[in-house]
């Protein structure tokens, strides 16, 4: 996510170049993976302005149904939050995904959640990243509506191609041009 990261440290600092920076590379259908078992909804329906309106980046969320994320793309782990409601990856073509779990689960300090993977380990499709504990969340946080955002992405180059209830591992849910 140095791309994220960059962008923000450059937006704080008035840096205009902030708001554009190009993906060299695209996702192709086959490259990416449901991460959980979930109902897939447009981003613009999560009821958070931060994600519906996309100021993190443009993406898509999942309503969930089941316990454990795992990861839609092949390549790393780039950042784990330390309240593991939030984790960034990296694709093997530099998409950068952050897959943010529930809505105002940062003030659940991490309880709720079982990290599987550390900051640097690389990772295929489908492979387990955090646990959770769907009915604490439920119980303790808005939303378990999860989403999932290309943080280095601009808006038009994403085509989601598959909405409603999938099953973690499903492929064809989107494309990304480069």
């Amino acid at each position: 996510m140095a791309g994220f990261f960059k962008k923000i440290t450059q937006s704080l600092k008035g840096d205009s170049a902030a708001e554009q920076l190009p993906v060299e590379k695209g996702l192709a259908e086959e490259s990416f993976v449901m991460p959980i078992d979930g109902t897939v909804i447009q981003l613009s329906d999560v009821p958070d302005p931060v994600f519906a309106q996309e100021m993190m980046g443009p993406g898509f969320a999942i309503d969930l149904a089941g316990d454990t994320i795992c990861s839609p793309v092949d390549g790393k782990v780039v950042s784990v939050f330390p309240t593991k409601h939030a984790i960034g990856l990296e694709s093997e073509t530099g998409i950068e995904i952050l897959i943010h779990v529930g809505l105002d689960t940062v003030k659940l300090n991490g309880e709720g959640f079982d990290l599987l993977v550390e900051k640097d380990q690389s990772i295929g499709r489908g492979d387990a990243l955090l646990k959770i504990d769907v009915g604490y969340i439920q119980a303790n946080a808005p939303s378990t509506i999860t989403p999932i955002i290309f943080t280095n992405v601009s808006k038009e180059k994403i085509h989601l191609l598959k909405e409603g209830k999938l099953a973690q591992g499903t492929s064809g849910i989107l494309r990304i041009d480069a």
